[in-house]
């Protein structure tokens, strides 16, 4: 992604941000459900990697018993694609956290496309949301933060101390395949587990 330019001389702090989302337009679709076949417009961002249909048609395989009637948390929600896919398949709400504007803007843009009345988007950093007492308590979660940011490991550490998954909770994790996972929360089991390349998505489960 080409950087912004600018004549003024900006700290690289402040460069960084002008570079974090560029608007060009790209598309996310809906592989099943309500919406099936639904293309979505999703913002070019730093970071920004919307998962792919051949892993979310995984990840949805692994969830086909445990999706309907769900409550969703998306962190680092992005593109929004892994939460609507959940609502399409009748998820009974998902919360979507987005830190950079633009992004939370296009995800609210596309919820209200959807007719969607079931689902908020926050615009807030997902690790200082995560860092409050729990208001509420999800029992499906997706993690797929950019990679290589040390995002993953403390968002799941955040989830398990300020009690935002319920008893039997289900997280999913997409990272770079190094990610510690010996450092996840001790309680979390192992339920599905692929490695692609430089990716891997696990699915765990909260005991």
């Amino acid at each position: 992604m080409k950087q912004v330019k600018s004549r003024a001389k900006n700290s690289p702090n402040k460069a960084n941000k002008l570079a974090a989302v560029s608007g060009a337009p790209g598309e996310v679709r809906v592989i099943s459900g309500k919406w099936r076949g639904r293309k979505l417009a999703v913002l070019d961002a730093d970071g920004l990697r919307p998962t792919s249909d051949r892993v979310k048609e995984t990840l949805f395989n692994w969830l086909m018993h445990d999706i309907d009637g769900a409550n969703v948390l998306d962190c680092f929600s992005g593109s929004g694609s892994l939460a609507i896919e959940a609502l399409s398949r009748y998820a009974s709400h998902a919360t979507l956290i987005e830190r950079e504007l633009p992004l939370a803007k296009n995800l609210t843009k596309n919820l209200t496309l959807l007719k969607c009345d079931n689902a908020h988007v926050v615009n807030k950093d997902c690790l200082s949301w995560l860092a409050s007492t729990a208001t509420q308590q999800y029992n499906l979660v997706f993690i797929d933060p950019p990679f290589r940011k040390d995002l993953a490991i403390n968002c799941c550490q955040a989830l398990e101390k300020n009690h935002w998954l319920t008893e039997n909770a289900l997280i999913y994790l997409e990272t770079e395949k190094e990610l510690k996972v010996a450092e996840l929360p001790v309680n979390w089991r192992l339920l599905k587990e692929k490695i692609a390349g430089q990716l891997a998505y696990r699915l765990y489960q909260r005991s």
